[in-house]
């Protein structure tokens, strides 16, 4: 009789929990120069701070980290708790709210990141740290310039049947007895062309202009001698800071049903409607400065300001409200004369 022998069955591992992850350039950052984790971790905050931390501590870098996407993947908290949280584990230091500002050039944006740190960290600490993270640029705000190429590198030139005929050609070995070469007959002269093509001229735009008006509108039609002549004033034009379009919508608007002669009105219209000289605007200044690419958040109110601005993580108007404000009892009031002054308004005209 066979023996059978009965062995718990293997435990399925744990799959990671899932997480948001933020767009490019957002989300979560850890702080450097912070220890090793450990089981005693938060354990002097309350269950509510310390179970969030622990979830915060375990997400990667780049996670999104605003409220609704943290109170989406923790079953039970909603998004109020998860604020407060955040606010308590910003005044006891562990994390800072940023608005950074990423890029270069014309092509800059505003990303909000939250610096997250295991160790608990004091406002001086913070405020040196971020002071240093925004003196410098990350590398997702540096873009990488593709690589020059090297001038010194050629590519080997492969044999084909063009260059192998481009190439001189090895001289023939001398025979042992050289006949004598019969002369060759003399080729044909041909005779000298009178006339040489020549490389055609590239067009200007207020050439070019002006020959596509037929083409916009019929009764404008210019021949070439036209264009010619009326090029000059229509490069005028151009020197103003106006395009082709703007030019064509001048020429061709409100034109009457005939037009006996078109380079006579092309010509007018050039003359009466050249725009006024615009004299060149300086560039706009920024209000950013190129030293100011960082600003701490309020983690309440997401008020932007300079990092010592914003001791513990939160602003002024935050840090003047505390909750036991609120849990004063209202004084107390006479119902019984509030109810006669109201009797008194129901009985007046």
């Amino acid at each position: 009789m066979a023996t059978e022998h009965l062995s718990p069955a293997l435990r399925t591992p744990a799959s990671s929990r899932p997480y948001a992850r933020a767009r490019p350039g957002y989300g979560k950052r850890t702080a450097p120069d912070q220890r090793a984790p450990h089981a005693t971790d938060f354990v002097l905050m309350p269950e509510r701070e310390r179970y969030i931390a622990g979830y915060v501590d375990r997400l990667p870098d780049g996670a999104a980290m605003d409220i609704k996407s943290l109170a989406k993947h923790l079953p039970l908290y909603g998004q109020m708790a998860v604020s407060s949280a955040l606010k308590a584990l910003g005044v006891a230091g562990h994390l800072r709210r940023v608005r950074c500002l990423a890029g270069e050039g014309d092509q800059v944006r505003w990303v909000s990141r939250t610096y997250w740190s295991r160790t608990a960290r004091d406002n001086e600490w913070w405020d040196a740290f971020l002071t240093t993270e925004g003196s410098h640029l990350t590398p997702e705000e540096a873009t990488p310039a593709p690589p020059p190429a090297d001038a010194d590198s050629e590519a080997p030139v492969q044999a084909t049947p063009l260059n192998a005929t481009a190439s001189p050609a090895a001289p023939p070995e001398p025979t042992a007895h050289p006949a004598p070469a019969a002369p060759a007959p003399a080729p044909p002269v041909a005779p000298a062309q009178r006339t040489q093509a020549t490389p055609p001229v590239a067009a200007s735009p207020a050439y070019l202009t002006l020959a596509q008006l037929g083409r916009k509108d019929t009764r404008l039609a210019l021949s070439a001698s036209d264009c010619r002549a009326l090029e000059p004033l229509a490069a005028a034009w151009f020197t103003r800071g106006v395009d082709a379009d703007y030019l064509t919508q001048a020429l061709t608007a409100g034109l009457p049903a005939q037009v006996g002669s078109p380079v006579g009105l092309v010509r007018r219209r050039l003359t009466d409607k050249l725009p006024p000289q615009v004299a060149s605007s300086p560039a706009p200044v920024t209000a950013v400065t190129p030293g100011r690419r960082l600003l701490a958040e309020c983690t309440e109110c997401g008020r932007p300001g300079s990092p010592e601005a914003l001791p513990d993580g939160l602003c002024r108007p935050c840090r003047s409200n505390p909750p036991e404000a609120h849990a004063t009892p209202p004084a107390e009031r006479d119902v019984h004369a509030l109810v006669e002054q109201l009797r008194d308004l129901t009985r007046l005209p």
